[in-house]
């Protein structure tokens, strides 16, 4: 063989040998789930709920002709259509619901989602080995989604239970579940974020990861790689209905405190201030006197509640609690749900440009959201100004209404800044450039002395409920 060729061949061998060691190191960087999937899955179950409805006659011509269909096919649609009951030949409709849940104690008690079990007549818990067992619901919190049920157990396979503070963006973890009723099916991904808020769901700091979660999968365990349960599979976001690489899970800190709560009391105690609040954005910050947008800016605060007590006002911004940084506004009821009622909280705020602290004792959550009530009009005492509006007095009996000392109500809006921003008749404007108004009078006054180019805030009541709206007039 010629010197050339025999050069060749090495250099081809050695190509060859360096890519199969750079995929060798990939491979072994990657993450093995085996032995995770393995030890945990025993303790992942399956729930199935019945909902038992009013019966109604359904005649044998509104029920589809599934002969001829493929047996898998056919048991799909049987599985969703209502079951014969009834002995007079009525049909009596059974609502069943599939999620998933994991075992926390040897005695048989299992953690799942408040959505999966609501409203249930019967709720049934499949485990590994297919056996089913009846469960009893020992207590639910709907405000963090969160069940505790309890079946007859002994030695039952448990799971770790980890820390989810530890958590970082970046690391993997793992779902195991039973989507569109496949038990035990594993996902992977990692997480995205932590301490994520969701619309309405003010009690809860999620973790976001990219794990793919369907139906099915609601109430089981998110692993980290040590096999420990960090999280509680509970919501996607999606517009399509099915997964679309973001799911949120309850850190299972939260499950934990939640859990203990409802097996000791039966049900959930949270701190609660008693304040309406909103995101700090650029122009808020501006007008506010803040280097940056950030803190959670006080709209409105509930008639002696412990903010009232407290000393907190209405424009401060709250930029942290006992020491922790409010970054953005959703930050808060994560931290005042945390606490007990009785407890103190120490916050630092923005009140007229300087910084004040603020010590008040957190109450319990009222066990309905109070109600602030609508806006009755009235008056006839008209003021105009540069803004765009006509505004008048409030009568003594909406400053009772709305707890409020001053303030005026719009009955007219012009063309002009005001119509731009959106304000409309009936609304209330209680501030106005950091300055509580008292009467149309000084609303006039604090209108006409705004400064030009630069953002101004102005607090609005609508319908009982307040926040802060920026504008800027032209030259």
């Amino acid at each position: 063989m010629s010197i050339p060729r025999l050069k060749s061949y090495l250099s081809i061998f050695a190509t060859v040998l360096v890519l199969g060691q750079a995929v060798a190191v990939q491979a072994a960087e990657l993450p093995d789930f085996t032995q995770l999937v393995e030890q945990a899955s025993p303790a992942v179950v399956n729930i199935s709920t019945t909902q038992k409805l009013p019966d109604r006659k359904v005649s044998n011509q509104q029920m589809p002709d599934l002969e001829g269909l493929p047996p898998m096919l056919r048991e799909f649609f049987e599985r969703g259509m209502p079951q014969q009951r009834s002995p007079r030949g009525d049909r009596q409709r059974e609502a069943q619901s599939l999620g998933s849940g994991f075992i926390i104690s040897s005695d048989g008690e299992i953690l799942t989602n408040n959505h999966v079990i609501a409203d249930a007549d019967e709720i049934l818990v499949r485990l590994a080995d297919r056996s089913e067992l009846k469960a009893k619901l020992i207590g639910t919190d709907p405000r963090s989604d969160v069940a505790l049920l309890k079946i007859d157990g002994k030695d039952l396979p448990v799971l770790k239970l980890g820390k989810s503070q530890d958590l970082k963006a970046g690391q993997w973890v793992v779902a195991i579940g039973s989507p569109f009723g496949f038990d035990h099916t594993v996902t992977q991904g990692i997480v995205s974020a932590i301490g994520r808020s969701l619309p309405n769901e003010n009690y809860v700091p999620f973790i976001q990861t990219d794990v793919p979660i369907n139906p099915g999968n609601s109430g089981g365990p998110l692993f980290n790689l040590a096999g420990e349960v960090v999280g509680i599979n509970s919501q996607i976001y999606t517009r399509s209905g099915g997964f679309m690489g973001v799911s949120f899970a309850i850190p299972i800190d939260v499950a934990m405190d939640v859990s203990n709560q409802l097996k000791s009391g039966g049900k959930v105690s949270r701190g609660w201030l008693g304040v309406v609040i909103q995101e700090v954005n650029k122009d808020l910050a501006e007008s506010f006197g803040l280097d940056k947008p950030a803190g959670a800016l006080v709209a409105q605060i509930q008639d002696d509640g412990p903010a009232a007590k407290g000393g907190l006002q209405v424009g401060d911004v709250i930029l942290s609690m006992n020491g922790q940084p409010i970054v953005m506004s959703a930050d808060l009821p994560h931290l005042v749900g945390a606490l007990k009622a009785g407890a103190k909280a120490n916050l630092e705020v923005i009140r007229e440009g300087k910084r004040k602290n603020v010590e008040l004792t957190v109450g319990a959550i009222p066990e309905e959201d109070k109600e602030l009530g609508t806006l009755a009009k009235s008056g006839v005492e008209r003021s105009s100004n540069r803004l765009g509006v006509a505004v008048a007095e409030l009568t003594d009996e909406q400053k009772k209404t709305f707890d409020l000392k001053g303030g005026v109500v719009i009955k007219e809006v012009q063309d002009g800044p005001a119509a731009l921003i959106g304000l409309q008749p009936g609304d209330v404007i209680t501030h106005l450039n950091n300055q509580a108004i008292t009467s149309t009078k000084n609303f006039t006054e604090i209108a006409q002395a705004l400064p030009k180019n630069r953002s101004v805030s102005m607090r609005v009541l609508r319908q009982g409920r307040a926040s802060f709206i920026t504008f800027k007039l032209a030259e």
